[in-house]
């Protein structure tokens, strides 16, 4: 039965993992120390080594007879893990087995002894597919795992990991493969398989495979074949080649819309898929971008897929700004790919976009309103009337000065009957005031110096004039009390403090006496009484 090529040659020791060697030596030493970590954690993008490093562990950890740190291959343990055979490595998906029941499965086994091996090893690949319950027993084992026990995760989104799983174990960072390891590992694999493959088709492919051997080796599986040339790669992946992407874009920086869409409509009728030829085209975009803002590192960082007369002259007729401003139309249409009903129209909306990018930056058309159906010739229109002239500044302020003579007068205010209002408190004479600014003493100057002497809510009491009001009578201060707990307070005190204060500020003796408005209480009943009655009961 035929075998993939991924598999076929997967390295069986860690000298033949291409592009890791940052890891393996130090899987190696640790080997051959015989001390290895309880829990490892291996992460990266695909296709660069991950469990091909964990299986390879697995078996070093249990060789009899490991070979510089890698396994030997020709033990009896090796054979049984290579075969399924010892069940003391166990390697779980954790896609498809990430509830909490299968971790459990894992924690009452892992007590136990291995049978076989010396040590059991558990390999759970993408581990961040477990819940949250899953990694909560995962923890508990891992705190505190018995001597034989050794875990191996694997992982492509490491953020997805939680900190308690990354905090116990030894985290090991797979990088991509580099285009020139990829390309020699090809060659060699395509030697050993008698497979004609041009230098050419393995940088293509190597390119292609973005830093994943196994992708690689994938690609390479599909273009198998009498002869493995570029057109053989561009026919079977489904590509355009870079020629016709080149001269594309050439139409495109020259504003020549019709020989774009015609190139879009040849590959699209060659079998060519829609999103790699955007893909190439934002491909060759990026290269010339990285030769004009970077002449000296952007070689080094370009696809290779393009040729360099090319990049420069596709770079000398356009700007800066052009290919950023393609460059994002290109990577927007391609997103878009996916949710667009017609693939094809999203294309070649882009490269029109780009051809013509005055299209893009103009607004949009205001539509005009719906005309009025004209009224049939039998019925006579009416004339319209004709605009009344607007007044002139002097006829405006001649109709508004009409306007106030013939206004009515605003009505008098009605009479209210004598005694109806009360009276305000009469001010003193001219004699009062002349005999208070002799004694130098008034009521709300007395007050004033009372702020600081009373309490607040007694000093609050005095100043509402509600409740105590205060006048100059016969060379003295007279206090008339309105309510019984103004008296009971001035009689418990307050009146000898407030004689005291006016002589204070007067410096004689200023007698302050207590009096009744009795005048003021018959004048308050005598206009009650003419109040009730003006109303009959």
């Amino acid at each position: 039965m035929y075998q993939a090529l991924y598999r076929k040659w997967r390295p069986r020791t860690f000298d033949e993992v291409v592009g890791q060697e940052h890891i393996t030596e130090i899987l190696k030493s640790q080997v051959l120390a015989d001390r290895p970590s309880h829990a490892y954690l291996f992460t990266g993008t695909r296709g660069t080594g991950k469990t091909t490093c964990a299986k390879l562990l697995a078996k070093a950890v249990n060789c009899l007879s490991p070979a510089g740190g890698s396994p030997c291959g020709q033990c009896e343990i090796c054979r049984g893990i290579e075969s399924g055979a010892i069940l003391d490595v166990t390697e779980m998906d954790a896609a498809s087995n990430n509830g909490v029941d299968d971790v459990r499965t894992i924690r009452d086994e892992a007590v136990y002894a291995p049978v076989a091996a010396r040590r059991r090893v558990y390999i759970i690949d993408e581990v961040h597919m477990l819940s949250k319950p899953a990694f909560n027993a995962l923890l508990k084992i891992m705190e505190e795992p018995p001597e034989h026990l050794i875990f191996i995760l694997a992982t492509t989104e490491l953020y997805k990991v939680p900190a308690t799983i990354l905090s116990r174990c030894q985290r090991y960072s797979f990088r991509r493969v580099p285009a020139g390891l990829i390309k020699q590992r090809l060659m060699q694999v395509a030697a050993a398989e008698d497979m004609e493959l041009t230098e050419d088709a393995a940088g293509l492919l190597s390119r292609l495979a973005d830093g994943a051997l196994r992708d690689a080796l994938s690609l390479l599986d599909q273009c198998a074949g009498t002869k493995i040339d570029r057109e053989r790669v561009l026919s079977a992946i489904g590509l355009a080649d870079n020629e016709e992407i080149v001269h594309m874009a050439e139409a495109l920086l020259g504003g020549d819309g019709d020989t774009a869409l015609e190139i879009l409509d040849a590959l699209y009728r060659g079998g060519k898929d829609v999103s790699a030829i955007l893909n190439q085209l934002s491909a060759l975009y990026r290269d010339i971008l990285l030769g004009r803002v970077a002449p000296q590192n952007g070689p080094s960082l370009m696809s290779g897929g393009f040729s360099e007369e090319a990049l420069a002259r596709l770079s000398a007729g356009a700007d800066t700004g052009s290919l950023l401003r393609g460059l994002e139309a290109v990577q927007n249409a391609a997103s878009r790919l996916d949710h667009s009903g017609d693939r094809r129209l999203t294309a070649e909306l882009c490269l029109l976009e780009l051809a013509c990018p005055e299209i893009a930056a103009a607004p949009a058309p205001i539509p005009s309103p719906p005309k009025a159906a004209p009224l049939p010739k039998t019925v006579p229109q009416p004339p319209l009337p004709a605009p009344e002239k607007a007044p002139q500044p002097e006829e405006a302020m001649q109709k508004i000065a009409a306007k106030e003579e013939k206004a009515t007068p605003p009505p008098e205010p009605e009479k209210l009957p004598a005694g109806w209002l009360v009276k305000p408190e009469e001010t003193p004479a001219p004699a009062e005031k002349a005999e208070a600014a002799a004694s130098g003493v008034t009521w709300e100057r007395v007050l004033a110096a009372l702020e600081h002497e009373l309490e607040m809510p007694d000093y609050m009491m005095l100043c509402n004039p509600e409740n105590l009001s205060g006048k100059l009578e016969d060379g003295g201060l007279a206090l008339y009390p309105k309510n019984d707990a103004v008296r009971s307070m001035l009689d418990a005190g307050r009146l000898a403090l407030i004689r005291r204060t006016a002589e204070e500020l007067t410096g004689v003796n200023t007698p302050v006496t207590l009096a009744v408005p009795q005048a003021e209480g018959e004048g308050r009943f005598d206009r009650l009484d003419t109040l009730f009655g003006k109303f009959p009961f």
